[in-house]
């Protein structure tokens, strides 16, 4: 399916936005109050030289983005869809570095149960938005620095912030997995297949990410019936790292996370899809 042409549920969007920031909300609250939280702070993650403070600190910017900003007016910035977001947003790394060092040295530089408050008060300033969103225009637009988008979209993004970082968290903590909402996950790993399709557009190989998303993409013949000729298989969060950069494509193949039949079915060369 093309990526432009996916849309997304507005109540089932909020749905997943309430279950993912509560448990990231929890599970913040939960590594702070550890007897070893100081140095857990102060761990390294696989996003450079950034810490699980500054981590941390950059999802409660992330987390506290829609309701510092629902009232902000509008002014005129073009329209953004979701796959020119991803195609886009890594060019504000530099932005949001600056950002997650700023909070995690000011609002995010207490003590460990410091750290909690702060975060728990971003998260619960988006969940009384999303209690709100219900009786809310879903295609009001909502403006940022890329452009202007529809509040569902606006909030798919946030899905996309909180379960690629819940995920960086947990690997820096040294937990097995987090328990993301499934309809969070489902939502990213859509969203990073439509990208992949929109930034490699064709029919030549066939991605499946069972049970969430099937996309063809790649320049080449596209398949009709039958069997396709090249396809990659893996799984949703397999996926998300790979569309993001977390892991590269000969580890998850070393590691029979993903499988790929067909001469033309490495797609080394089109990840990450989201910088």
């Amino acid at each position: 399916m093309p990526a432009k042409s996916r849309t997304y549920q507005p109540a089932k969007v909020q749905a997943a936005l309430v279950e993912q920031t509560t448990a990231l909300r929890d599970t913040v609250r939960a590594l702070c109050a550890r007897p070893d939280a100081a140095d857990l702070l102060a761990r390294p993650t696989r996003l450079g030289t950034w810490t699980v403070r500054e981590l941390i600190a950059h999802l409660g910017v992330q987390v506290d983005w829609v309701p510092a900003h629902l009232d902000d007016p509008l002014e005129g910035r073009p329209p953004l869809d979701l796959p020119r977001w991803v195609r886009r947003v890594g060019t504000l790394a530099p932005l949001l570095d600056e950002q997650a060092r700023t909070r995690a040295a000011g609002e995010y530089g207490g003590d460990p149960a410091s750290v909690a408050e702060a975060f728990g008060r971003a998260a619960d300033g988006l969940l009384a938005v999303l209690a709100d969103a219900g009786t809310a225009d879903p295609g009001r637009r909502f403006e940022i620095r890329l452009g202007s988008m529809t509040l569902t979209d606006m909030l798919v993004t946030r899905l996309v912030e909180t379960v690629v970082h819940a995920d960086d968290l947990a690997d820096a903590v040294g937990t097995a997995a987090f328990p993301h909402a499934r309809q969070a996950l489902a939502a990213v790993t859509r969203l990073l297949a439509d990208a992949l399709a929109d930034q490699a557009p064709g029919g030549a190989v066939e991605l499946r990410i069972p049970p969430y998303a099937v996309v063809q993409a790649v320049e080449g013949p596209r398949h009709t019936r039958g069997t396709p000729p090249n396809v990659v298989e893996t799984d949703p969060l397999t996926w998300i790292r790979l569309a993001t950069g977390r892991t590269d494509w000969d580890a998850a193949v070393e590691a029979a996370a993903l499988s790929a039949s067909g001469e033309r079915s490495d797609l080394r060369a089109h990840l990450p899809v989201l910088g």
